[in-house]
């Protein structure tokens, strides 16, 4: 996967990625001009050119930004609620994207951003792929901490309801679509932990 260097982020950097990010969300990562970002930082496009050295750089690192915060969140809560493994700390998951969607009501950033980065090239969509599979691999590894045979396969069912589960909420204005994830979750961790308890066969 390709390293992608984040500026070195001044106050003014901050600021400004602070108010991209805000502005990028709620309207788009084309609709959203330079201009703009700049008055509302209260800075210059000259600034925002020096600091990241495009509006294609200054999106990368709004990318960057999100996937590295989505992580810390998820992380956190995880840990906070359900510090050992248990079937409840898989499912931890699932309410750390409930409590992230409540302030992020336009569905999935990652997704949004490359409905609109697809196929260009840009350095953004490896940042993208990196935080559908991150999302992956820790359900994947919280399954592997509570014991469940061959994880993977059961980790990328856990990973595809979480990711249903955002555009049911969001695009299918859905308000059960968390309860209803909650449930096929368990369903499919029960699942998992009964083949780990189930006696083997031999044919």
């Amino acid at each position: 996967m390709t390293t992608i260097t984040q500026p070195r982020m001044t106050p003014t950097a901050i600021r400004i990625l602070e108010t991209a990010e805000g502005l990028f969300y709620a309207h788009g990562l084309r609709a959203v001009g330079v201009e703009r970002i700049a008055d509302e930082a209260g800075t210059t496009k000259k600034t925002i050119y020096d600091r990241f050295g495009s509006k294609d750089g200054l999106i990368t690192a709004y990318l960057r930004q999100r996937c590295d915060r989505w992580h810390s969140h998820a992380t956190s809560y995880v840990e906070e609620h359900e510090p050992e493994p248990s079937r409840a700390r898989v499912l931890a998951v699932l309410d750390a994207l409930d409590s992230w969607m409540a302030v992020n009501r336009r569905g999935c950033g990652f997704v949004n951003a490359y409905a609109e980065l697809a196929g260009t090239g840009h350095n953004g969509l490896s940042i993208i792929a990196e935080e559908k599979i991150w999302t992956r691999d820790y359900y994947i590894g919280l399954l592997t901490e509570l014991g469940v045979p061959d994880p993977g396969p059961r980790g990328r069912e856990l990973a595809l309801v979480h990711e249903g589960a955002i555009v049911q909420l969001t695009a299918g204005a859905q308000p059960e679509a968390m309860a209803d994830a909650r449930e096929l979750m368990r369903r499919l961790i029960d699942d998992g932990v009964a083949a780990e308890e189930a006696p083997a066969t031999w044919g």
